[in-house]
């Protein structure tokens, strides 16, 4: 099995993901007429993927292990995994917003969780990451979602608080 290659189309998929969400931000702020007016969960897409790049960057320039295949590539962590689980952990946040059908939410959910199972499997399979990699992509993913998580609901309830002070 080519491990590397379904890896490789996982990670596509998870960016089509995201260009899905980004394109509904940008169709809600040009029907809207406001950045102001774009859904809160679309509006901190940028925080995650930044820290995703800021990381990627940081482990560039400091890596703290190399690729089990020789390569001598930095290794630490999987960017593979960290930008599937991260794309799919805050897909997971959003859905509830626009799929309103639970049962069908329950299994995007499910392909999503597997999709991150199989990347994280084949990063390994594929000799090009040892475990630690990938267990560090799945906990800076979930450090992301949840600072994006935060972040936007805090963000939604400030923005709800100050609509009602309005209304007085």
């Amino acid at each position: 099995m080519q491990w590397d290659l379904i890896t490789n189309i996982i990670l596509i998929t998870s960016i089509i993901t995201l260009a899905v969400f980004v394109a509904l931000g940008i169709y809600q702020w040009v029907t809207r007429g406001s950045i102001k007016k774009i859904d809160p969960e679309l509006l901190w897409l940028p925080l995650p993927l930044a820290l995703v790049a800021i990381t990627y960057l940081i482990f560039e320039i400091f890596p703290v292990n190399f690729r089990p295949n020789g390569s001598g590539e930095s290794s630490f962590p999987s960017t593979h995994v960290m930008v599937v689980a991260t794309i799919f952990f805050i897909a997971m946040i959003i859905l509830p917003r626009y799929v309103k059908n639970k049962t069908i939410r329950f299994i995007l959910d499910l392909i999503m969780i597997a999709l991150i199972g199989l990347t994280t499997a084949g990063r390994v399979n594929a000799n090009m990451h040892w475990v630690i990699d990938v267990v560090g992509g799945i906990a800076f993913a979930f450090a992301f979602s949840e600072i994006y998580y935060f972040a936007y609901k805090k963000f939604k309830k400030s923005r709800k608080n100050h609509h009602a002070e309005h209304l007085q």
